[in-house]
């Protein structure tokens, strides 16, 4: 099960990037914007379907990074600053979040 499963997975992921790049006739931004998103779905769905406590709280730290580098490329793309700035809130909120999850997961209080 897990084999089919694992080759499930490839053929979407390879069937979508097929059609990312070569039948999207889009800028290269909008295509790496598109693959963030691709990647994005993937990590939600191991969020919801997390194995562990501890898978969820990393996927919820890749799903951060990965929103950083979408903020990053949108800022790219519009030609904008504050995609920037945002990032960099996102980034420290992630971090701070990370954290907090970590005490949890030891059994450990907020305010120890």
């Amino acid at each position: 099960m897990r084999v089919a499963r694992w080759l499930i997975g490839a053929t979407v992921l390879g069937g979508l990037a097929a059609l990312n790049f070569f039948v999207f006739e889009g800028p290269l931004l909008v295509q790496l914007i598109n693959v963030s998103l691709f990647s994005s779905l993937f990590v939600l769905f191991r969020v919801i379907y997390g194995p562990s406590p501890a898978d969820r709280v990393v996927a919820v730290d890749i799903l951060g990074v990965l929103i950083i580098g979408m903020l990053a490329l949108f800022g790219l793309f519009y030609d904008q600053g504050f995609f920037l700035d945002i990032a960099l809130i996102w980034a420290l909120l992630s971090f701070i979040a990370s954290l907090a999850f970590a005490k949890i997961l030891e059994g450990r209080r907020l305010d120890d």
